[in-house]
Parts: structure tokens; sequence; C-alpha cells
């Protein structure tokens, strides 16, 4: 149902896979970022950093499953 609602509105597999890809380009800059701040503001920074990573896993698998669908 999620996935059949994603097609209708136009979302592609090839969309959430490049989304994905994006998302670890933006985690490992982020994370490289990180060790530019100073020593305070470093802790949020690595976890803003770590939860953006947990983003491509989840699109890539919405992606799996609209290809699956398509």
């Amino acid at each position: 149902m999620f996935v059949r609602s994603l097609h209708r509105i136009g979302l592609r597999s090839a969309q959430l896979h490049l989304a994905s890809m994006g998302g670890v380009v933006l985690c490992l800059c982020l994370w490289i970022r990180a060790k530019t701040v100073d020593q305070q503001e470093r802790g949020n920074a690595e976890r803003r950093a770590l939860f953006t990573g947990l983003w491509p896993p989840t699109l890539w698998l919405i992606g799996d499953s609209l290809r699956e669908f398509e």
C-alpha cells in the first residue's frame, strides 16, 4: 500500500536510489566537517552525521520495493 502510494505520486526506484547515494555523500561531508569544529561542538556534529547515515539504507530498500512494484 505504501509502495503503491509512492508510485502513484510519481516516485520511481531510480530516484530513491540516487537519493540514497546522495545521503551517503551528505553523511561523509558532515563527518568530515565534524572533524573541523572545536571540541565542544564536535559531539553534536558527529551525531548529526550518524543520524544522516541512517537514511541511505532506508531509501535504498524503499527503492528496491518500488522496483519490484514497477
